[in-house]
């Protein structure tokens, strides 16, 4: 159980955020309100509120950004994007959770397992939830929009990861304790935290994974700021290097080998060539569920070649498929707006009560728990920035916006890693807003340079008719 620090914390973020928001210019003081937030606030602890889904640390800084960018500028931030694709992907995520609960008013009964049926107040609980989780993207793509802050997004990634290092070495040689010594309480199973004969970090995060992922992004952006930045190389390498060096340490394979794929991308690859890898990797992923179910993925292959090289990987492999083909086969029974929560989208032993599945992936736990209207939204939120910005690749001046196309490839990779765990965060969601304002900016930029371009055409009513005489 977290401590009464843990609570303290919480409640006293909002006043780090006004000491933010007074000494930092808005841009960046709201990238730190996100990223501070999620790195050093406790995790799994909340603030109850009534009627109100959990104040975490991911709700309350992405409020506490909302409130302090409304009293900074006097006026609220514009929350819907430019795009009406994105538009649309914006309502499908937001309100499928009401066919969620209309389907599943009934009670799901399997031996000795009841499973209590949805309420009509999750209707409003969830809009609410929902829009939390993605208030980061929204304010994002309204402040972030400009190249000049995508390049704060990577630099604050930089300082990041060379900030949090510290207590990630310190738990690598002394073991996952930090979240033990100062909030009261281990977040996860310490058995998973043992790996290759020593320890990987987890700090305050939700697994160790999620600390290997946010080492990737520092890593990435580190080698990114190494190529742009002609007057500080030598700096950026000694970071890159050293931020790689505590990726290995991670003991992570999955964000290892996303690093080696992006270093060179980002080396040696042309920024529109980066972006159209991005897209096609998103292409992949939006995809995967459907290739997944359909059999297209050829899972025994991938089985056998990962036991010839590593068998605790191969059987940790096998585990993961055997249970999404079990999840999808219950996923199939509600498809358009899945099973709600309670744990209905999973399998239980009828005579002991006990849960037969575990979900990893992002992906089949949406499908499994809202559907594939829920899956649409969600993945279509996440993939279209990449999609719009290869459709504008050839117009965009990336002389200028030379941060453009690497966050994207970062972005996509991020999307890779949600196929076999859960990996999404609400840096994720920042970096998906501010990729979102920047092509949504553009393509709005465009429409309005075309508007003007275009002679006005008098409307039908008041064209001259022809003469009849």
């Amino acid at each position: 159980m977290p401590n009464s620090f843990a609570y303290v914390m919480l409640s006293i973020w909002p006043l780090v955020v006004v000491a933010l928001f007074r000494r930092l210019p808005l841009e960046r003081a709201f990238i730190w309100t996100i990223l501070g937030g999620y790195l050093f606030l406790p995790p799994v602890a909340y603030l109850d509120v009534p009627l109100f889904p959990p104040l975490t640390k991911h709700a309350i800084p992405a409020l506490c950004a909302l409130v302090a960018i409304w009293m900074h500028q006097g006026h609220m931030p514009r929350l819907l994007p430019h795009s009406m694709l994105a538009r649309l992907a914006l309502t499908v995520f937001m309100f499928s959770g009401v066919g969620t609960v209309l389907t599943n008013t009934d009670p799901q009964i399997t031996g000795v397992v009841y499973l209590q049926p949805m309420a009509m107040i999750e209707v409003i609980i969830g809009i609410i939830s929902q829009f939390l989780v993605i208030l980061p993207m929204l304010l994002a793509q309204d402040i972030l929009r400009r190249p000049e802050h995508i390049r704060e997004v990577m630099l604050a990634l930089v300082i990041a990861g060379l900030l949090y290092s510290v207590p990630m070495l310190i738990e690598v040689r002394l073991s996952p304790q930090i979240n033990v010594w100062i909030y009261g309480f281990f977040q996860h199973s310490f058995q998973q935290m043992i790996r290759y004969g020593g320890f990987r970090p987890i700090v305050f995060l939700e697994h160790g994974l999620w600390v290997a992922l946010f080492a990737f992004m520092a890593v990435g952006s580190a080698f990114t700021m190494l190529r742009k930045e002609a007057t500080r190389r030598a700096a950026y390498l000694a970071m890159a290097l050293y931020l790689a060096l505590v990726l290995a340490l991670c003991k992570s394979a999955g964000s290892l080998l996303l690093a080696a794929c992006f270093v060179p991308l980002v080396l040696f690859v042309g920024q529109r060539m980066q972006i159209r890898i991005a897209a096609i990797l998103a292409l992949i992923v939006i995809s995967y569920p459907m290739l997944r179910g359909g059999g297209f993925i050829p899972t025994e292959t991938i089985l056998s070649q990962t036991t010839a090289t590593d068998v605790d990987r191969a059987q940790s492999l096998e585990f993961r498929l055997v249970n999404e083909d079990m999840l999808l086969d219950r996923a199939a029974e509600r498809p358009v707006f899945g099973w709600g929560g309670w744990g209905r989208n999973h399998l239980h032993d009828p005579v002991t009560g006990r849960t037969l599945t575990t979900v990893d992936g992002l992906w089949i736990g949406a499908i499994g728990s809202s559907g594939w209207a829920g899956y649409l939204g969600l993945f279509g939120l996440l993939t279209l920035p990449l999609f719009l910005l290869a459709k504008q690749a050839g117009s965009l001046d990336l002389g200028r916006a030379v941060y453009v196309a690497p966050l994207a490839l970062l972005l996509s990779f991020n999307l890779v890693d949600l196929i076999p765990n859960a990996t999404l965060t609400p840096v994720s969601w920042l970096i998906v807003g501010a990729l979102l304002g920047y092509a949504g900016k553009q393509e709005y930029t465009a429409k309005t340079v075309l508007d003007i371009e275009r002679p006005a055409q008098p409307a039908p009513w008041a064209r001259e008719r022809p003469s009849v005489a």
